[in-house]
């Protein structure tokens, strides 16, 4: 989308991995499939989305990060 949407996504190191890298900033711009940053040993994402969103995924389907598509924005 050219304009652009804000989105949020927040890192979480659990108590193995304990190490985050992030390449971005709060309010830098990013495109599809860009890759930001990476949780070494995994650990979670929290992703929050717009309301309106339509949602690809259901509860307890398991997802891929830069393959599977969570949700389409709505132009």
């Amino acid at each position: 989308m050219e304009n652009g949407q804000p989105l949020c996504v927040v890192q979480i190191a659990g108590l193995i991995a304990r190490r985050i890298v992030c390449k971005i900033q709060a309010g830098d711009r990013v495109i599809r499939g860009q890759r930001f940053g990476l949780i070494c040993f995994g650990s979670r994402l929290d992703v929050y989305l717009p309301t309106d969103i339509k949602l690809k995924v259901a509860v307890g389907d398991k997802v891929q990060a830069g393959t599977s598509i969570l949700g389409q924005l709505n132009d």
